[in-house]
């Protein structure tokens, strides 16, 4: 698969780049190394396809988050089960041959080629061509192309290095192979795993001299989603948490959260912040954010003519709005609708009313058909009065609706114009005992998807100010801090109860054992941890909890916490967790084929 990936560009030099937000970011000539890159415009286009090739549809533009990570974490329950790689996603019960560990693979190694390229380009140029004031634009590229060969590198080895490094140990593992410059020759393209000390340490390297090579550099309009010093040491303090070195994280973050002039946005915004709405793109809490392109230009973007410019996700995990008829039977998917809200996410996060029922509605309108302003039933009155009642006086972690869409009580667009009833979807409908929430955040909720493109408009972020705050407070109760470390856990808890952030109050937990909404639950690890509480609320469905779950090895008891996937048949999910094999991804089949120094024996535990 690596071999692939590089040998397109052996013998002939670098492939030819892209704008920010092409069309197509699939090469359509090849140039020659002899003459180009000849200008700062040339080693911009060469660097492009390093941030492009994030909204892959193997990656962030379709498969990873909605198909792969959302039902490993348990994010999703997935209705649909015709797709096997998908539902052992769901099962945390992978293949070697599953589809989108191997997509994933290939994308983040292409994603390194494309950074390796770069600052073979960036060399090139400075050689050849660079004139007196161009030091700081190359500075900055080569910048930019460590921070994403980084970012890259520690998506690869959160997923597929077989440990994460502890206090204890772990670096002596095997983890994925390392590339840090273009192969010269199609033989060097088969390399063997490297150890994962070996792997963390060209992670915390590259984001070191990312932040020495962006300090200072500020981007303004087109350029606002590339990365800065504050992108890299934001992912560099993460680095630092990831391997268990406490006190090289503690003074990264704080450099962080004390000099990069990011704060958090009111709650008000926050919940607006994850939906497509542009005013909130690149915002005072974003340090690195995913631009997505709303309009896909056709045949679903990411497969069609817009190519590696948008995202599809919301395909998949789209509301669901009433039907026409007024009724939940009749509900229609704003999109695809093969997965919706886990209905064990809504208790955990400290929703305790149960689940509703239908009745008469005393205002329907017999002289009219019934429709979707016009039902015949409705949520039951008294249930919705709770229900607003409960957001209002803040008794369920506001999180929650940020994160999913509540049937009778949220509104959508499905037409783009006229606000629907969001729904129980179509297939719980008439069934008791369920919650039927919406995925809303990186949803589309103010249009059909379908309509858009099909394209979703929501940017990502991959890394925002209370990601850094949580971690920070990690880091510091690993210091033996732990009253700094609770004030910023509080800091983002208070945030999402719309409370003044620097001011102590009435939320605020006491210590690191303290009682969290997800005790409503009995969640027996959660219901009594603020840290991995905060983590798993704050950041839902952001594509991070997963690595959470890894690295503090508790796949286990969320699995016995989730039960079961709807998209899982035989069992329960609890039966399909194995220790011993469900927090690393397999070596995908592809590579061990292709790979003549990654054999069969170097895959990972509990894979055959």
């Amino acid at each position: 698969m690596i071999r692939k990936i590089y040998t397109a560009i052996l013998g002939v030099g670098l492939l030819a780049g892209c704008t920010k937000d092409p069309s197509s970011v699939s090469p359509t000539d090849q140039y020659s190394t002899s003459n180009y890159p000849a200008s700062i415009n040339d080693l911009n286009s060469v660097l492009a396809p390093c941030y492009s090739n994030m909204r892959d549809a193997g990656y962030l533009g379709f498969h990873f988050l909605p198909k792969a990570l959302s039902n490993s974490m348990h994010a999703v329950d997935a209705i649909y089960d015709g797709d096997p790689g998908w539902n052992e996603m769901a099962k945390n019960n992978l293949s070697i041959s599953n589809q989108y560990a191997a997509e994933a693979w290939q994308v983040l190694f292409t994603g390194v080629k494309n950074c390796n390229v770069t600052l073979k380009a960036a060399d090139f140029y400075a050689t050849n061509y660079s004139k007196g004031n161009d030091a700081a634009d190359i500075d900055a590229i080569r910048g930019q192309a460590y921070t994403l060969r980084a970012y890259y590198y520690m998506q690869l080895e959160c997923l597929f290095g077989e440990s994460y490094i502890t206090t204890s140990g772990g670096g002596d593992k095997r983890g994925v192979p390392i590339f840090d410059k273009v192969p010269a020759s199609l033989d060097s393209t088969a390399v063997p795993r490297s150890t994962v000390k070996a792997v963390w340490d060209l992670i915390k390297s590259d984001l070191q001299k990312a932040a020495t090579l962006l300090k200072g550099k500020a981007w303004t309009g087109d350029d606002r989603g590339k990365a800065t010093e504050w992108t890299a040491k934001g992912l560099l303090g993460k680095a630092y948490i990831y391997t268990q070195d406490w006190a090289n994280a503690k003074t990264t973050l704080q450099d962080v959260v004390t000099n990069s002039g990011k704060s958090l946005m009111n709650y008000a915004k926050y919940r607006d912040a994850f939906v497509g709405n542009a005013t909130n793109e690149f915002n005072e809490e974003s340090l690195f954010e995913l631009n997505i392109d709303p309009d896909a230009k056709g045949n679903y973007g990411v497969y069609g003519d817009n190519i590696n410019a948008t995202s599809i996700n919301g395909l998949i995990w789209c509301p669901w709005n009433l039907g026409t008829d007024g009724t939940e039977g009749g509900s229609q998917p704003m999109g695809y609708g093969n997965e919706i809200f886990h209905d064990r996410s809504v208790v955990r996060f400290g929703y305790t009313l149960g689940s509703y029922t239908l009745v008469d509605n005393p205002n329907f309108n017999s002289n009219k058909p019934a429709a979707f302003d016009n039902p015949k039933k409705i949520m039951d009155p008294a249930y919705r009065t709770k229900a607003v009642a409960a957001r209002t006086n803040l008794t369920v972690d506001p999180r929650l609706y940020v994160a999913g869409l509540q049937p009778w009580v949220d509104s959508v667009k499905p037409d783009g114009k006229t606000w629907y009833p969001v729904s129980m979807p179509g297939f719980f409908a008439g069934q008791a005992g369920k919650y039927g929430f919406s995925v809303r955040k990186n949803a589309v909720i103010y249009n059909n998807i379908n309509n858009q493109g099909p394209a979703d408009g929501a940017n990502f972020y991959l890394l925002r100010l209370a990601d850094v705050y949580l971690l920070y407070a990690e880091a510091l109760h690993n210091s033996g801090t732990d009253a700094t470390a609770l004030e910023y856990l509080n800091k983002v808890k208070r945030r999402a109860y719309s409370l003044p952030v620097d001011a102590a109050s009435s939320v605020d937990y006491k210590s690191f054992t303290d009682v969290t909404p997800a005790n409503s639950a009995n969640d027996p690890v959660l219901g009594h941890n603020p840290l991995y509480y905060e983590r798993w609320a704050e950041l839902y469905n952001e594509g991070s909890w997963w690595f959470d779950v890894c690295r503090w090895r508790i796949g286990k008891t969320e699995a016995d916490f989730y039960q079961n996937a709807l998209n899982v048949h035989e069992g329960t999910l609890s039966s399909q967790w194995n220790d011993g094999k469900s927090y690393v991804w397999p070596i995908p089949l592809t590579e061990i084929n292709s790979n003549p120094k990654i054999t069969s024996a170097d895959q990972n535990p509990g894979y055959k």
